[in-house]
């Protein structure tokens, strides 16, 4: 499951979700309208099993607690939730939400992932953001002191301005409070990875800001890795990291071909061989809900060729990788072309085999686009 929540008390310059400001969040009209979506997906779905609930945005530490438990009341009645399912909510460092991590835990969240980004004022500020590196620190605290023992980090690297050793401070930071899972993004502004055109990205196109060569981001993911590593933190997938037992079970799920249902602005749900995407607009969202039920603004059938390019991009993202001649198979796609450009690629470094399965090498998941455009 995917709950989506749109608002933020600010805008970051770098983000393309689907997310909005305002004064006053119609937090009470929100929950009806997300809950009246779920009466209408949730038909038919009684006997799948939800292993996972992710309140993502946005901020949704902005949502009062009291109401994400009336959500999560809501799945549990409409669904089949699995006792120890993972139920993880995006948090703000802002002192206001941290003072909410308790009743949070109290409503049935038990994972946390505060979106810190960098503990160096010069980052936060380049980003935007507008908490420092003490009220991340106190954030984190509070969460543990609140019961949680499930805690993720967010951090981005590769920031204009930024250098290799304040990438390499942060992770050192992070690494010192010993959370369970740590994620760490490079700043992506390339229009065809975003999902909508971001003030940041508009600065780099007039040359205002410039970004850090690409072998200094490489060298800044390389430092954070070796950080992690040193600190029981382990690389599973291409931007996370995390303690033994301890990676997103939610993550998990998109990265191997999972079925998601989703709720709320701009959420994009997959069931079968459909996938559905939500209204971006959060007045859009509220009125087609509360006269239709469902606030869908693009729908698309799957056919397998697509399913099976999005397993094997998805697949690879993970450090264990893909049996690949299965997914051939399971998808109707032919192996033998595929094999020979695996042994090419494998004699180049940027792929090495452990039995059945294909992995990307730490070089190839630099140029991991180009490596799936390969083997699609």
């Amino acid at each position: 499951m995917y709950v989506h929540f749109p608002w933020c008390l600010s805008k970051c310059p770098y983000c393309d979700f689907a997310s909005t400001t305002a004064k006053v969040v119609p937090e009470d009209r929100y929950t009806t309208a997300l809950l009246r979506e779920l009466a209408v997906r949730a038909e038919g779905l009684k006997a799948q099993p939800v292993d996972s609930i992710f309140f993502g945005g946005g901020t949704p530490s902005l949502w009062r607690p009291q109401l994400v438990g009336q959500v999560l009341e809501a799945l549990a009645s409409k669904l089949s939730l699995l006792p120890h399912a993972e139920v993880t909510l995006e948090a703000n460092p802002g002192a206001s939400d941290a003072g909410r991590f308790a009743a949070y835990r109290a409503a049935g969240v038990n994972r946390l992932s505060i979106g810190v980004q960098s503990f160096q004022p010069s980052t936060l500020k380049a980003l935007g953001r507008e908490h420092d590196g003490p009220l991340a620190v106190a954030a984190f605290e509070k969460a543990r002191r609140a019961g949680f023992d499930n805690l993720s980090l967010d951090f981005i690297y590769g920031v204009h301005g930024q250098t290799a050793e304040q990438a390499r401070l942060d992770a050192t930071q992070a690494a010192a409070l010993q959370p369970e899972h740590l994620s760490a993004y490079a700043l992506t502004l390339e229009k065809e990875a975003l999902a909508e055109e971001v003030p940041l990205a508009r600065q780099l196109a007039r040359g205002e800001v410039t970004l850090p060569p690409d072998e200094q981001v490489t060298g800044m993911q390389r430092a954070v890795e070796e950080v992690y590593a040193a600190a029981g933190l382990h690389r599973y997938e291409v931007s996370n990291y995390a303690k033994a037992g301890r990676h997103s079970r939610h993550n998990a799920l998109y990265w191997t071909g999972g079925e998601y249902l989703a709720l709320g602005v701009g959420a994009t749900g997959r069931l079968g061989h459909r996938r559905y995407s939500n209204q971006r607009s959060a007045e859009k969202y509220l009125v087609e809900v509360e006269a239709q039920g469902v606030p869908t603004a693009q729908e698309e059938a799957l056919d397998s060729p697509t399913l099976f390019r999005e397993r094997l991009a998805m697949g690879l993202r993970l450090t264990n990788g893909i049996d690949l001649e299965a997914l051939c198979r399971a998808y109707g796609e032919d192996f033998a072309p595929r094999r020979a450009q695996i042994e090419l690629l494998t004699r180049h470094g940027l792929l090495r085999r452990d039995g059945a399965r294909t992995q990307l090498t730490p070089a190839g998941f630099d140029v991991h686009s180009a490596v799936c455009a390969r083997l699609m």
